[in-house]
């Protein structure tokens, strides 16, 4: 096997073609392994590459991914994306050493990565669920699961639905509205909340807004970014932006307006989504992985992720390896543990109040 290196927009047409025609419809199907979004995050990540991988046969993989200081790689736009690895081939094999020496990586980590890539298995250090919404039996078929689960959850719903509409005007959803100013209404939400919540904001960082803008801009015949907008009369009060590759959308940035909170707007979005996505032939949404109690309201079912990480032997990947495990361990712990993951949401809103006494206006509510 052969591997070369090359900048995403050093990729042809026939390159683009293959890497679609590998992701078929497995689990590298996932939106975050098109080659539509490497392209946008290479355009906002000059330190993106992607290894082609070639035999006699021709190109029988792509593996993108960002190489940083002392060769510590990553998947593209690393702590945002839901879905990482190698897409190939049928029946492809490729040594993992080899790979990271053709890249010049000591230490590849990942903590998204997809079922099927059995190379990589080895290094797995842990596998957690990642919930999804599954619609291939259509919108009737997963309303009827939910209220499988918990028919109260359905009614009450319902209930704060009628009531958004009797108080604020008809309640109509919008799935695939290319709209900036709806981009960035979201994107202002989102940071209210990581504020609130005490989380670090993401949407201060220059990049990852220009990225957003940049995927809301891009359709092709098998990918697209998908805005989706809940309204009560000619006001928005929920919304979402993910990306869609084929008949799978991948969530990403749910958001909502306080004001509107008591109508409980981010799950009828989601409740509304469902609905839309299925008429709109989408089979399934990933929620991503997490212990968030709104995503046990809608899982059908789960995919499996992986962590762990790739090392070559050397005075760089010790180093990563001593300053990286520790908080690993204890992020992932909190993350896939809801009673751990609610103590810790509570201690961060606790850190957010203070500093909204102290430094007033810090926080917007």
């Amino acid at each position: 096997m052969q591997i070369r290196v090359v900048r995403p927009d050093e990729l042809g047409a026939s390159d683009l073609e293959s890497w679609r025609g590998f992701q078929g419809t497995g689990a590298t199907a996932h939106p975050f392994l098109a080659p539509e979004f490497v392209l946008a995050v290479g355009r906002v990540r000059p330190q993106l590459r992607v290894a082609v991988l070639e035999e006699s046969v021709g190109t029988v993989g792509f593996f993108p991914f960002e190489r940083g200081p002392w060769g510590y790689g990553t998947p593209p736009a690393p702590g945002l994306t839901d879905a990482h690895g190698l897409v190939h081939a049928p029946d492809v094999e490729w040594d993992p050493q080899q790979l990271l020496r053709a890249c010049g990586l000591s230490v590849w980590e990942f903590d998204h990565l997809v079922d099927g890539q059995k190379p990589f298995e080895r290094f797995q250090a842990l596998r957690v669920p990642s919930p999804v919404m599954d619609l291939s039996g259509g919108y009737a078929a997963f309303r009827a699961h939910v209220r499988s689960r918990s028919k109260s959850f359905l009614s009450e719903l319902e209930r704060k639905r009628r009531a958004l509409g009797r108080d604020h005007g008809t309640v109509t959803f919008t799935l695939g509205t290319a709209d900036p100013d709806g981009l960035r209404r979201i994107m202002d939400w989102k940071s209210q909340q990581y504020q609130r919540t005490g989380r670090s904001d993401r949407f201060r960082v220059p990049w990852i807004r220009e990225l957003l803008e940049s995927l809301l801009d891009t359709r092709t015949e098998s990918f697209a970014g998908t805005l989706s907008v809940l309204r009560a009369g000619d006001t928005p009060v929920a919304g979402h932006f993910g990306l869609r590759s084929g008949s799978s959308l991948a969530g990403w940035f749910p958001a909502f307006d306080m004001e509107f909170r008591h109508y409980s707007p981010g799950l009828l979005h989601h409740l509304m989504l469902a609905e839309h996505a299925a008429a709109d032939g989408i089979l399934e949404i990933d929620m991503g992985r997490g212990a968030k109690g709104y995503k046990d309201c809608f899982r059908s079912r789960d995919l499996v992720v992986a962590e762990g990480r790739i090392v070559r032997r050397g005075p760089s990947a010790a180093l990563h390896w001593a300053r990286r495990e520790p908080v690993r361990r204890l992020r992932n712990r909190v993350l896939d543990d809801p009673r751990l993951y609610a103590a810790a949401d509570r201690v961060l809103k606790r850190a957010a109040s203070v500093r909204t006494r102290v430094v007033p206006g810090a926080v917007r509510s």
